[in-house]
Parts: C-alpha cells; sequence; structure tokens
C-alpha cells in the first residue's frame, strides 16, 4: 500500500527566499541623478519644452529605456514645470478687437494652444526594443508626440511625430584625443570621426581639437534620419556623394561600441575600424574591431536553412516606416519558392516564444534595421534577416556571398524596384518562344517536381523530399478531381501532404505526422476515422447544456 504524502509538494519560491536577491537584480540600475542641474543638461529640458510648444501639442508620451527609468519622475517634473511657466503677458491681451484679420485670429489660436494645459505620460515598458519608437503604447494613452530618450535607431516612423533626446553622456574627451594622436599620426589621413548618439553632443569639440592639431582629413558626420546611408543614419563626405565606392578609402574612428548591426554593414563598407571604448570596465585604448568572422557564421546559418520547408515571420514591429512593403515581399519570396510561410506578431522576441511552433523551420525577423539582427545560439531554429532570406532562398548556383550585409528596408525595396524596371526592359526587347501569351511558361514535362534535380540538407546530408512543399502537383496542375467514387474522400497517396481546402498545408501536415499531442480528446482512439463501413462506425452522443454552473444532461436518442 503506498503511504500518502506527508508534505505538500513546494510549488511557489518560499516566502524566506523573496528578498534575498533584489540587491543583484537592482545592482546594475544607475543611480538616479538628483541634481536639477544635471537633470536639465543631461534631458536637454529647455530644448524638449521648446519643440513641444513650437508644435502645440497637449498630449506629450516620455519613453525610456530600462536604464532611465530611475530619473523618469525626475524629467517629469522638469517638463512640467517648464510648461507650466508662463511668457510674461499674454499677447492675446494686446491684441484690439478690431484686429479680426485672418493672420490675427491665426496667431491668437497658437498663443492659446500653447498656453492650455500639458498632459505628460510615462511609457516604462516598451512593446519593442527600447531603440524604437513605442507608437503602440503612445496611441493607448492618446498621445500627439513621443519624446524618446537615450539611443535610438532612428527608423522612420508611420503614425506620430517624435522628438528625440539622445541625451549627453560623460567623456574622457582628452583621451579620445591622445588615442586618436597615436593612432594617426599621419595628419593627412581620412578618417571618419563618429560616436554612438548618446556621445555625439562632444565630437565638435574633438573635431576643433583635431583640427588645431593639424588633421585636415577628417570629415565629423552629422546625424540623420536615414538608415540607408552609406554610413547609417549619417551624412557622408562630398566625395562618397558622388561615388559611394570612395567609402572604402575612408578609416572609420568610433567613440563607444558600435552596434554588432552597424559593425557587419560598416565592414564591408569602410578600410578599417577602430573603437573607443567607453564602458567603465574597459580599458581606454583603442581597439581594431572587424567582423568577418560574425559575417561567415551569418553565411553559415543561412546555408544552412537553404532546404527548409517552412519559415515564420516575425513581425517585431508596428511602427517602422515600409514593414508592410517588406512584409509582402518576404511572403512573396518564399511563395515564389514553392515554400510555405506563417505570419507572428510578436512583442520581444525569445527563445520560449519561438519554441512553440516546432513545424517551423527556419524564422525571418521583421523590424528595425538593429533589433532584426538577432544572435540564433540560444534559439531552438535560426533566425534570418530579409536580406539573409534573399540569400538563402536563391539557387546554389546563383548565391553568391561577397561579405556584403544589408540592414535597412529601404535598401532593399530600392533593390527590388531597380530589378522589375531591368526585367520589364529585358521582356520588352526579347522574344521566348516557349511562352504563351499571357507570360506564363508552357514546358509542361520539364517543370513537374520528378524532373528537378534532388536537394539535400547540408548539415545532415540528408535527402529532402518535402523542401518544397507549395509547389503545384502534376494531377491538381491538370485538374484532376482528388476524391474518390460518389464524393468520398480517396486515399492520400504516399508523399503527398495535408491538404485543407484543396491548398497544401504543411503545418497541418507536420500536425498530423509529427506531433502525438494534438489537442483536448487527442489521446483517445477515433474509430471512425479508420472504419471500413458504415455499420463499424461510433455513434455520437449528445452533450450537456445549459450553464456552468449547472449543467443538464439533455434526453435524446443516441445520434448515428
Amino acid at each position: 500500500m503506498a503511504h500518502a504524502s506527508r508534505v505538500a509538494p513546494v510549488l511557489s519560491t518560499p516566502a524566506g527566499h523573496i528578498f534575498e536577491d533584489d540587491a543583484h537584480r537592482t545592482a546594475d540600475i544607475p543611480h538616479p541623478l538628483h541634481s536639477p542641474e544635471a537633470i536639465h543638461l543631461r534631458y536637454e529640458i529647455d530644448r524638449t519644452v521648446a519643440e513641444i510648444k513650437r508644435g502645440g501639442w497637449k498630449r506629450v508620451a516620455l519613453q525610456f529605456p530600462d536604464c532611465m527609468l530611475p530619473d523618469a519622475p525626475a524629467v517629469f517634473e522638469a517638463l512640467s514645470q517648464q510648461l507650466a511657466v508662463e511668457k510674461g503677458p499674454s499677447e492675446s491681451n494686446s491684441m484690439s478687437l478690431e484686429q479680426t484679420s485672418p493672420h490675427a485670429m491665426e496667431k491668437l489660436q497658437s498663443i492659446t494652444n500653447n498656453h492650455s494645459p500639458k498632459k505628460l505620460f510615462i511609457l516604462a515598458d516598451t512593446s519593442y526594443g527600447a531603440c524604437c519608437v513605442d507608437e503602440i503604447a503612445a496611441e493607448h494613452v492618446d498621445a500627439d508626440v513621443v519624446v524618446h530618450y537615450g539611443r535610438a535607431c532612428l527608423s522612420p516612423t508611420v503614425r506620430l511625430p517624435v522628438i528625440h533626446v539622445f541625451t549627453r553622456q560623460s567623456l574622457a574627451v582628452d583621451r579620445v584625443i591622445e588615442s586618436f594622436k597615436s593612432l594617426f599620426p599621419d595628419r593627412n589621413q581620412a578618417v571618419i570621426l563618429m560616436a554612438d548618439v548618446t556621445f555625439a553632443s562632444h565630437l565638435p569639440h574633438i573635431d576643433t581639437a583635431l583640427k588645431t592639431e593639424g588633421y585636415r582629413s577628417v570629415f565629423t558626420p552629422d546625424i540623420v534620419h536615414s538608415p540607408s546611408s552609406p554610413l547609417p543614419n549619417r551624412t557622408v563626405p562630398e566625395n562618397v556623394l558622388r561615388d559611394p565606392t570612395k567609402l572604402s578609402e575612408w578609416r572609420l574612428f568610433h567613440i563607444s561600441d558600435p552596434p554588432e548591426s552597424l559593425l557587419l554593414t560598416l565592414t564591408s563598407r569602410v578600410s578599417s575600424i577602430h573603437v573607443f571604448p567607453t564602458t567603465p570596465a574597459a580599458a581606454t585604448t583603442v581597439v581594431d574591431v572587424t567582423a568577418a568572422v560574425a559575417l561567415r557564421r551569418r553565411y553559415a546559418l543561412l546555408t544552412s536553412v537553404t532546404t527548409v520547408p517552412i519559415f515564420g515571420i516575425l513581425i517585431n514591429t508596428l511602427s517602422v516606416k515600409n514593414y508592410l512593403h517588406i512584409l509582402e515581399h518576404v511572403k512573396s519570396c518564399i511563395s515564389a519558392s514553392g515554400r510555405k510561410s506563417y505570419t507572428f506578431v510578436v512583442g520581444k522576441v525569445n527563445a520560449a516564444k519561438v519554441a512553440n511552433f516546432g513545424e517551423i523551420g527556419a524564422w525571418v525577423v521583421i523590424g528595425c534595421w538593429e533589433s532584426s539582427l538577432i544572435d540564433s545560439k540560444d534559439f531552438w531554429k535560426p533566425i534570418l534577416t530579409p536580406f539573409e532570406l534573399e540569400l538563402a532562398l536563391a539557387g546554389d548556383d546563383k548565391r553568391i556571398w561577397t561579405g556584403k550585409w544589408v540592414s535597412d528596408f529601404q535598401t532593399i525595396l530600392n533593390g527590388i524596384e531597380r530589378h522589375s524596371i531591368d526585367q520589364s526592359t529585358s521582356n520588352h526587347n526579347t522574344y521566348d518562344g516557349d511562352s504563351t501569351t499571357d507570360g506564363h511558361s508552357i514546358e509542361g514535362s520539364d517543370s513537374e517536381p520528378e524532373s528537378a534535380p534532388p536537394e539535400f540538407d547540408l548539415s545532415t546530408g540528408r535527402y529532402m523530399s518535402h523542401s518544397r512543399p507549395m509547389q503545384v502537383r502534376p494531377n491538381i496542375e491538370r485538374g484532376e478531381n482528388q476524391s474518390g467514387p460518389n464524393g468520398q474522400l480517396a486515399t492520400r497517396s504516399r508523399g503527398d501532404i495535408a491538404r485543407i481546402g484543396d491548398i497544401a498545408s504543411p503545418g497541418a501536415e507536420f500536425l498530423r505526422s509529427s506531433r502525438s499531442w494534438k489537442g483536448l480528446g487527442s489521446d483517445f482512439q477515433i474509430e471512425y476515422d479508420h472504419a471500413k463501413d458504415e455499420n463499424n462506425s461510433t455513434g455520437m452522443e449528445e452533450g450537456l447544456s445549459g450553464s456552468a454552473r449547472g449543467y443538464i444532461r439533455a434526453q435524446s436518442q443516441t445520434k448515428t
């Protein structure tokens, strides 16, 4: 006889352990700045208030990253006090009643809007990455404008205007200048002086000091909202404007560690990259960095998914401009290759979310140009960018890896537009004798799956029989009926995948053949699926009815 358990199982954290790790969790959160002067300087209170008044916005959303949340109440109070200050006597009182011109009325309306009370809202938790403007959360409070603090990817937004406050971080300017001089003894060396947006306020002083030392070929770019620029979100030298290939003649001196997406983008564009670290734990010596190893890993990753039959599309943004256009492009590329895609709208991507879908062989992230690059080592299946997907879907004879890496949407869409123009030009100038009048090929037998070359998984060496499950079968293409006599279901041919509404469904095939649990009641054998005739069919009974607090068994006969 089994003994009953005397102690209840522990299903939650013991009460004595609740507060033990608080110090470790809050150790990385910076201490708030108590000085009002420091708050005004670091968060540019005066400039923010001036832009809010100039725009006439009444409902303002303040978006902070996690590391700046301790300063959020102080910034809120500083902005509220500045916005409540009136500019001396009201200008509207100085207007006489005779001033009824449209210009005077427009001026009066502008003054009234500027002096109307403003409402501020703190957005403490972003829907997606901290670098992106969270228009979704801002629309929940019906905001007119978003003030974004900290690092930003500067991706163009769709709905709301944005005021970017990069914040002014402290920097050892003298050490930066000394490191630059020791790294570039030649005063005529062409160098691009660049910094992360949080340190960009120090660049004019550094540039002036270097010009005083005799450096005449140093270019300090300005910040612009253009991820598709040769220098993402930065202006470029004049010779690069005329010829983008001239960028390879410049060396890059970057203050602060650049994000990996920027590093991959610039590795193939500039001559060399030198980084001055700004983290307290790092040394203050300049480090020569390269992304050659990371690029090789990304290429190996995309070649491992060339035979994947099912792709998942992760929409990781709802505010970046042109995200719907790139979504349609990704779906069309997957469909044109004979594969299946499923679209998922997610917030912050993590391994637990995407692991719930075992039928997905690889993922494609549609987000901003920085957040689309995700390291797949902690995920079950590889995660690609739209640019990498294009290379993965290309044929082995067309897939050429040049080391170039593209991250932003607009560059990909511009390439599509140029390709479509070239394709239409070639179609007008050439004649294909094997095409019909509507442009479709009539190569019937050569396009059948049996004539296609075999495909093998490069990682396992196995033959892939369903690498292109959405290709039209010959019998379907010829319009043959898939049902048996009298409309009954015919036995499915070996190797065919499941179909829903006469459409091939790789997801349904995975559910049928690979999943052992298919939902509630799937652990019971359904007899009528395997019945040979109607006499062996299992009867159906009408269940309970009524409300949840008191079901009633219906008095009815068994239905067959």
